[in-house]
């Protein structure tokens, strides 16, 4: 679908995957207009769109690896913007049922920036190209197509201001990357084409999010204390210092299938003593509350298959989590919108006439490992529903001895981030050396009898879910 330079392409959504997109697309085309309904030119912190972004983000490595290759310097931009880069294997504290795997040198590169910081970082990059325009503040009403439906040739606009009048903008290519609430499965039926299929998870979670001042630090040599979520202990959390500014951490809680932690400050503070280790409670047991706790609610996991699809009008992609949307604790949303960006690439430089089914096929091949690890991490949770493969029940079974075993093996560790970071695929966990050495410890662990989790700073009943 290659282009000539006078060519225009119109990018639906400002999230990050609009931004890659706004980013792939200035290498082909003359002019790329990037429409959202918030307002984007100089914002600092959470914007209204993005609402999950007041709370716990995670870049994972492949991602980083994306951005820089992208926006070479970017890292260094982040770290000037406090947020200094480290090894993963060292700077993210991982607890499992209370256990944390060890130390390791991976070589992989964790940028402790929030959701805000790094959209904010990003986004000034993508408006320094000299061919991407911003429309703000306004509303995507619907596509434009020829009079035969067979091609999306722009989009109806609104301004939001008052008296705004709808217009056309006329396009050789669209990209939806409008996220999870994304039209385009209703576009295409008023058009006469079939929707996607939906593959869901139901998993009903939830991040309730608090900030703290704090006189001194509480994380010494990591960027993050993350206690993970296990079907044997399903809360969760996430602490870290926020970006930029030395005093103040931010405390995220997750909760799985309606079990939540409450948002009055009681309740949030009785979940947190409920985690199976007592770092995030000591931390910020002395602390100044910045806030009060707020939640962001996410009700399940969507894939959509656009891939099998057989007819699709020509002019029209989707990207990111209008595509595929996933359970957040596993921190993959923006990283698979980076592999999408590079599909995206690939499609832009094919010769003219590709279709847009070869793409989608290229977008699924990106989103399929994510959404093995999550989903099937997920379907771990006795509570969520689905159909448990014998695949899925081995995998499952297979990576808690694993994460268990790397309590005291750094290779373990570092195999499992790795695959955790989209860098390494999962079957690179079944490799024979790294099995023997779960086998091994699985076996000493069983003539020692079971570990214990770390104890708690007092006993606490759990908190009522809200």
């Amino acid at each position: 679908m290659a282009h000539t330079a006078a060519h225009r392409a119109v990018v639906l959504g400002g999230s990050m995957a609009g931004l890659l997109a706004a980013r792939v697309l200035a290498d082909t085309y003359a002019e790329v207009l990037l429409v959202d309904r918030d307002r984007l030119v100089d914002v600092s912190g959470p914007r209204r769109g993005v609402p999950h972004g007041r709370h716990a983000h995670g870049l994972v490595a492949r991602g980083q690896q994306i951005l820089e290759e992208h926006f070479p310097g970017l890292t260094d931009d982040l770290a000037a913007a406090g947020a200094p880069p480290d090894d993963f294997g060292h700077a993210c504290h991982w607890y499992f049922n209370g256990r944390r795997i060890a130390a390791a040198d991976t070589g992989l590169v964790s940028v402790p920036a929030g959701r805000p910081v790094l959209e904010e970082q990003v986004r000034r990059r993508v408006q320094q190209l000299p061919n991407v325009r911003f429309l703000e503040e306004h509303d995507i009403l619907g596509l434009r197509t020829t009079t035969d439906r067979t091609r999306v040739t722009g989009a109806r606009i609104q301004p939001r201001h008052a008296g705004g009048e709808p217009r056309d903008i006329e396009a050789d290519l669209v990209v939806d990357t409008t996220g999870r609430g994304s039209r385009t499965p209703v576009w295409l039926a008023e058009l006469g084409y079939p929707g996607p299929e939906e593959e869901r998870v139901e998993i009903d979670l939830a991040y309730t999010t608090r900030h703290y001042r704090l006189d001194h630090d509480p994380l010494g040599d990591a960027q993050a204390i993350i206690p993970a979520a296990t079907p044997e202990h399903p809360r969760g959390g996430l602490f870290y210092r926020l970006p930029g500014d030395d005093d103040v951490y931010e405390l995220s809680l997750t909760g799985i299938l309606g079990d939540h932690a409450p948002t009055d400050p009681e309740g949030f503070e009785a979940f947190m003593r409920s985690l199976p280790i007592p770092h995030l409670y000591d931390a910020v047991a002395d602390a100044e509350p910045v806030d009060d706790p707020v939640k962001f609610r996410y009700p399940a996991s969507v894939w959509r298959h656009y891939e099998r699809l057989t007819r699709f009008p020509d002019g029209l992609l989707v990207m990111g989590d209008a595509v595929a949307s996933f359970n957040p604790v596993y921190a993959q949303g923006m990283t698979v919108a980076a592999l999408e960006s590079l599909a995206l690439r690939r499609h832009l430089a094919a010769p003219p006439g590709r279709k847009a089914a070869a793409y989608f096929k290229d977008v699924a091949a990106a989103v399929k490992a994510p959404w093995e690890l999550a989903a099937g991490s997920d379907l771990g949770y006795p509570g969520v529903s689905g159909r448990r493969t014998l695949k899925v029940r081995m995998a499952n079974a297979y990576v808690a001895r694993l994460q268990a075993a790397a309590e005291h093996d750094p290779e373990l560790s570092n195999a499992f981030i790795r695959v955790a970071g989209l860098v390494d695929p999962p079957q690179a966990l079944m490799r024979p050396r790294l099995m023997l050495r779960v086998l091994r410890a699985s076996r000493a662990a069983r003539r020692t009898g079971p570990a214990t989790t770390a104890p708690r700073r007092q006993p606490q009943a759990a908190a009522a879910p809200h």
